[in-house]
């Protein structure tokens, strides 16, 4: 049996790595194998250029550089990890993946989207997640969540302007309004309970 992968998007502060944890522990609780990755990184490969990715200044790396990094590190990622984990049965949980790319070195980065998407086609093989969650949280709050979890070591990404990141934000609302059978929105303001609940409501097709 082949297992499912689901990832999960968002701005900064919306609560991403606490939801994977979480989903990963309903999951289990109802008898599924899951496997918890992240993007960048998950393999060795991956984790290596995670550490170029998210350290140094802003402008370390212009967004061309950045969408070709990402997707050297995501072909590396799904070949060690997702795709055998799956292959085995696993329920993948990843925290981002390639709607990350598409939002903040595509759309916010200025590059096209067909053009980051066959970066993707090429590394990864155009594969994509059973489901997308795109927490979303007002931002204020997630720029409140996002300074107590970083306090004045924020990465490269979580150091940009408003601006950038509700251009960010904009991507990820679209990407759910062009791709709804497998884009959700979630509003993830409430307790990290109530936004478990709503994730497993929007898997009980998955679950059935």
């Amino acid at each position: 049996m082949t297992g499912r992968f689901i990832s999960l998007e968002g701005g900064e502060g919306a609560g991403k790595s606490t939801q994977v944890r979480r989903l990963a522990e309903a999951l289990g609780a109802r008898g599924i194998e899951t496997l918890v990755t992240r993007e960048p990184g998950g393999s060795e490969g991956a984790e290596a250029i995670r550490a170029l990715l998210m350290q140094g200044a802003v402008t370390r790396w212009s967004p061309h550089s950045e969408a070709l990094l990402f997707a050297a590190a995501r072909a590396d990622h799904v070949e060690k990890l997702i795709r055998p984990a799956m292959g085995a049965g696993t329920w993948v949980i990843c925290d981002r993946f390639i709607d990350s790319s598409r939002a903040y070195q595509g759309v916010a980065g200025g590059i096209d989207d067909a053009a980051v998407l066959a970066l993707h086609a090429f590394g990864s093989r155009g594969m994509l997640p059973d489901r997308t969650f795109v927490l979303e949280v007002p931002p204020e709050q997630g720029r409140a969540r996002a300074e107590v979890r970083d306090g004045a070591d924020a990465d490269r990404f979580a150091a940009r302007g408003d601006d950038f990141h509700a251009a960010v934000a904009a991507a990820f609302r679209g990407f759910a309004e062009r791709e709804p059978a497998r884009v959700r929105l979630i509003d993830a303001s409430g307790t990290p309970e109530q936004v478990t609940e709503t994730l497993l409501a929007n898997l009980a097709d998955l679950l059935a």
